[in-house]
This record gives C-alpha cells, structure tokens and sequence, in this order.
C-alpha cells in the first residue's frame, strides 16, 4: 500500500526508555517498523530516555555516579523533548516518559502532543515480584502511577498480551486498545538445527536480567537432569550465571552474534511464574525459539497457550516434574524435536514474522490519525 500525498509530510516521536537495538521490549516490537512506517509516510524522530553509558550499568550493582549522571541527562532530553512534541502528527509513547519521580512529564506529554499511542509491555499495572533494580536510589525515586495515567488518557494503547489488552481497554478514557503480538524477523531468524543426536544436546534460554529470576525456577529440573541425561545448558543474557553440577555455556547478548547462538540451540526454555505478573507477558520467547525451528517447552500460563499448542507445535507443563519429564523426551527423541521445530516454524512465518504483524501497527496508527 502506497502513502497517499497528504501522508508524505506527517511526523512522528518516539519516546522510549532504552537506546535503540539493545533492549528486546523495543528491538523485537515496534523498533522493527520505522522502516515500514516510513514508506507509508511518516518522518520518525526517535527519543531514548537513556544513552548508551547508562544502559550499559543499568543493571549492574554499583555504578552510582554514572546512573545518576545518566538520570539527570535523561531528564534533561526529555525536558527538549517537552518544547518539541507540537511539531509532531503523533507521538508514541512506550512505557513511560521519564522513570523516575512523579508523573508530571507524562501529564505535560498528554497535554502537549497532538495525539499520543502509549506501548506497554509486560503488566506494568501489576510489578514483577521478586525482581529489585540493583540500585537502591532508583527502587526509591521510580516513579508510580505513570503508567496509569498514559493508559488512561492516550488516545490508544497497544498492549504485550490479551490479558493486559482487557484491562488496558476499561482503563483508557476511549476504550482505545489494542493487542499486538511481539514479533520476530523470520528471514533473519532462520532454522539450522539438523535435529540430530549426534553431539551433545544443548537446552537454551535467552532473557536479561529482569527475567533472571524465571530461569532460576528451573534449577532443580536442570540438577536433576544433569543426573539422568548428558546435556548442556546455554544461558544468553546480560548477566553472569553458575549452576554447579551443569555443563553451562553462558554467552553474553550481543545484537552481532544474537543469530547465531540462538541457532546453536536444540530445544528452548521458557519458564514463567505463575501470578499476576505473568499474564501480561508477551511471549517473546516461545516466539524467538519458534522462529528457529526449535521444539520449546513452556510453563502453560498467561498468553503461552495461545502461542504454543501442546504436542503440535511445542510442549506446555506446570510441575518440575513435568518440565523434566519434557526434557527428557526431546532429549532423546530426535525425530520429536524436528516434528514440533518445523511446525514451530511454520506457525512462526504465519502467525509472528514482521511481514504478518507489520499490519496491525499501521491499522492503529491510521485510526488514531482519522479519530483525532
């Protein structure tokens, strides 16, 4: 589809947390169609809250000075930012404009932008148990009710999941929501695996940080199958990790290497609790491994079910000894894991590749343009 002649000069800002092509909330969601946006007519100006510098700490203990340092000039952006917002046709909003303190910049955000999409990912209305940011001074001053506040008043949001998307939907003022899968690009994520038993098989998980502590819930499973099957767990993240009596392979995330070790995988992971938390989550994950053609077992909760269909595309469990139970069988089973790899695949290219999703952020973009 063409741009029509008045869309050529229509402009848009993008707000967001985290520089761009390093986080996965923006890298594998909306960061992917500024490209598609532009050629339907759009003039995109994208606004990270943090630099580099700060990103680069951000998780890590320690590193006062330069978190502060990179809060204050974050602050600082946004507040040019501020002077900025009418030159622009629409400003999309993803989580919050500022982290920290109170909603004051959210609330001048909304009254100065023209009109305003908020991005929300994972349920921010509910808060991650048993994750704290590092930094005591940033769990001190992060500001709540920011999030609140742009649901209620943007002129759309976009929501990780069904569950969140519902109770987005009651919250805003128009009743202006709209679910949206992550998505992946399925011609770069592609399949290498041979499904074969011939080496070691490696069991992967890909996450950050934050979701650290969903990777711990398996360490019982991962001891007590260390004792019954030869394997190796590949652990892709930003963090340093340890698990006696495993054979670990801990590579650190790297946007140049991300194709390749997630393709030296045979099957995925993707733990969750079982909260409130969790129903707002994406499934990001389960998709990634679905792109590669890789068979994943996934805790059957929140939006996972949706994604995954037990047996056809992916196996689901709730117990350790259920997740041990699946593990064992793709272990040893080679012909299983092509079996659910290649439908994994084809329901990936289907169902979440950038060319299926790259339609429903253009469909809300053009109803909040022809509303507004």
């Amino acid at each position: 589809m063409a741009a029509d002649a008045s869309a050529q000069t229509r402009r848009m800002l993008v707000l967001c947390p985290f520089p761009t092509g390093v986080a996965a909330a923006q890298r594998l969601k909306f960061e992917q169609y500024y490209d598609d946006w532009r050629r339907h007519g759009w003039t995109i100006d994208v606004a990270p809250y943090m630099d580099m510098d700060l990103w680069r700490v951000l998780f890590e203990p320690g590193h006062l000075a330069t978190k502060i340092y990179g809060a204050i000039k974050g602050t600082l952006r946004r507040l040019r930012d501020l002077t900025r917002l009418r030159r622009y046709d629409l400003v999309y909003c993803h989580m919050y404009v500022t982290p920290l303190g109170t909603s004051a910049l959210e609330r001048l955000t909304r009254r100065l932008a023209r009109r305003l999409i908020v991005d929300v990912e994972d349920n921010v209305l509910v808060g991650q148990s048993g994750v704290k940011n590092p930094n005591p001074v940033v769990r001190m001053l992060k500001g709540r009710g920011k999030a609140k506040y742009l649901i209620r008043r943007a002129d759309h949001v976009i929501t990780s999941s069904p569950a969140l998307n519902e109770t987005c939907r009651a919250m805003n003022e128009k009743g202006a929501s709209t679910y949206i899968s992550s998505s992946v690009d399925t011609d770069r994520f592609i399949p290498a695996n041979s499904y074969s038993n011939d080496q070691t098989i490696t069991i992967g998980w890909t996450g950050t940080f934050s979701t650290r502590p969903f990777l711990n819930l398996l360490r019982p499973v991962f001891e007590e199958l260390a004792r019954r099957r030869q394997f190796r767990l590949r652990v892709i993240g930003n963090f340093d990790y340890e698990l006696p009596g495993v054979e670990l392979d801990v590579v650190q995330w790297s946007a140049d290497r991300e194709v390749e070790d997630l393709q030296a995988i045979d099957i995925g992971v993707y733990p969750l609790s079982v909260d409130g938390w969790v129903t707002g989550k994406s499934g990001l994950k389960a998709i990634q491994y679905m792109a590669f053609g890789l068979p994943c077992v996934a805790t059957d909760v929140g939006t996972t079910p949706m994604i995954i269909r037990d047996g056809e595309n992916g196996l689901l469990v709730r117990t350790n000894d259920e997740w041990l139970a699946a593990l064992e069988r793709l272990i040893d089973d080679p012909q299983l894991r092509r079996r659910l790899g290649e439908q994994a695949r084809r329901d990936a290219v289907e169902n979440y590749s950038t060319k299926a999703v790259a339609e429903d952020y253009r469909r809300v973009i053009e109803r909040v343009m022809a509303d507004s």
